[in-house]
């Protein structure tokens, strides 16, 4: 610091009264903090012991599902349907993308990115414990011909922001199921 002289002025001295001002006020910042009830979020707990899943191999969505539920603390992924307590029925896994808006010129200039998944679940004996159930999540872009390839990663990355979005969707509505 300089003071306007020029000259270097030090530092005032901490003297033991402002350090235990200090120390007091972290703290009670930390009490009130831990105080709170703050959790980082976990996995939702799921209320079977095993389950199976029919996404296909190559789903995007089906690989963050697994991942998701191997880290969770009760459940377990079989590869057999006859092993599982319930089953988690894909019915549909589709992306969509329609234009919503049109540039002076005709041209597309916005559009609206879907995420549609309908699934269902069933128990061990194939009756239902969740309807089928769809969920849409929907996401807007707009497009220029100078930006193309920026816009089409900006698409990927929306995409995987839904999809992340989907999984913890779907693994709170499989954590309410009722049995």
């Amino acid at each position: 610091m300089r003071c306007l002289d020029g000259r270097s002025a030090a530092p005032a001295p901490r003297t033991p009264a402002r350090r235990a001002l200090a120390i007091a006020l972290a703290s009670l910042a930390i009490a009130a903090t831990a105080g709170c009830g703050f959790q980082l979020r976990r996995s939702a707990a799921l209320p079977f012991r095993t389950l199976y899943t029919s996404f296909a191999p190559t789903s995007a969505i089906g690989g963050e599902f697994r991942r998701l539920v191997r880290v969770a603390e009760d459940t377990r992924l079989v590869d057999d349907p006859a092993e599982a307590e319930a089953r988690l029925e894909v019915i549909r896994e589709l992306r969509e993308k329609e234009v919503v808006g049109f540039s002076s010129t005709g041209r597309p200039r916005e559009y609206q990115l879907r995420l549609r998944f309908t699934f269902r679940v069933v128990d061990r004996e194939g009756q239902p414990l969740l309807a089928p159930t769809e969920i849409v999540l929907r996401r807007d872009i707009t497009s220029s011909d100078i930006e193309l390839v920026s816009k089409q990663q900006e698409e990927e990355l929306l995409y995987r922001e839904m999809q992340s979005d989907l999984v913890q969707q779907l693994l709170r509505r499989l954590a309410a199921i009722r049995r």
